[in-house]
């Protein structure tokens, strides 16, 4: 049984991320450890692991320290165990996971608390993950801008991420479900969430998900709506992680958004994500 009192909290950048040293997640982690990298998590949005070894039981045994596994209502899970997806991109290959920059599975009534991604067969380069700081993508936005944003809504959508009209298992490895008796799921979410830990305000828009403002069309929206998600990950916001094998990323999906690189040409890249389950944006 693991100590936090050895944990070192090492920041990536002045905005967001941490790399966690002194720590083998492997192992079983005590109460106190478990409560020191939750605190991390909540004080950096995103929290680093390096030379971990995890199997799939490894790994869903870290996450579920941190709450109940999440099941991926799209994105098809392992054959080994379903709530592990793997996330497989092969060379050459046109299209990845989470290419633009979102906020997981937004489009559902209560979106995942955070995702536990883990690297499993890395580029020697490319393939790098972004993250962005929500909290201060609100922080940073106009007095007039932040009142108008007070008590609005908008609709979150996976019309473009799954189902046969988003046309994406052709050109990638992972796949998405494309069956016939898809039906899109949407749900209206807060363009300014308040975490429910921390208390802080976060935005909460993405190009992935978020569709339209309530009561306005897409073609209204679009203006303000494509603004906030260019604002979203400004690169004062930002850190780059570079995986290598091993490597571990922990995020709060409530006030982080993050995007794959899509750079790795002429390499393999597996992957490892485990999500978690959160609670309805408020």
């Amino acid at each position: 049984m693991q100590n936090g009192s050895n944990i070192v909290v090492e920041p990536v950048t002045g905005a967001i991320g941490a790399e966690i040293v002194g720590v083998d997640i492997s192992r079983p982690l005590d109460d106190a450890t478990v409560a020191a990298l939750r605190q991390a998590l909540l004080d950096h949005c995103v929290i680093f692991f390096r030379d971990q070894e995890l199997d799939m039981a490894g790994l869903k045994a870290f996450a579920a320290r941190f709450g109940e596994i999440f099941l991926h209502p799209n994105i098809l899970g392992s054959k080994a165990d379903p709530a592990v997806i793997e996330i497989i991109r092969q060379p050459g290959e046109k299209r990845i996971v989470g290419e633009d920059w979102h906020s997981d599975t937004a489009h559902v009534a209560a979106p995942p608390m955070g995702s536990v991604l883990y690297g499993v067969d890395v580029p020697p380069y490319g393939g790098d993950t972004l993250f962005a700081n929500q909290y201060l993508a609100y922080e940073t936005l106009s007095p007039g801008l932040k009142r108008m944003l007070e008590g609005v809504r908008a609709l979150h959508s996976d019309r473009d991420v799954a189902g046969p009209a988003a046309e994406l298992n052709a050109n990638r490895s992972t796949k998405v479900r494309e069956n016939p008796d898809w039906r899109e799921t949407a749900h209206f979410h807060p363009v300014v969430r308040t975490h429910p830990e921390t208390g802080r305000k976060a935005l909460y828009v993405n190009r992935q998900t978020t569709m339209a403002f309530e009561h306005m069309t897409p073609e209204e929206s679009r203006p303000l709506l494509e603004y906030l998600c260019r604002h979203a990950h400004r690169p004062e916001f930002s850190c780059r992680f570079r995986w290598r094998r091993g490597s571990v990323a922990f995020w709060d999906n409530r006030c982080a958004q993050h995007t794959a690189v899509h750079d790795a040409g002429r390499f393999r890249r597996e992957m490892r994500r485990v999500q978690l389950v959160g609670d309805a944006p408020f």
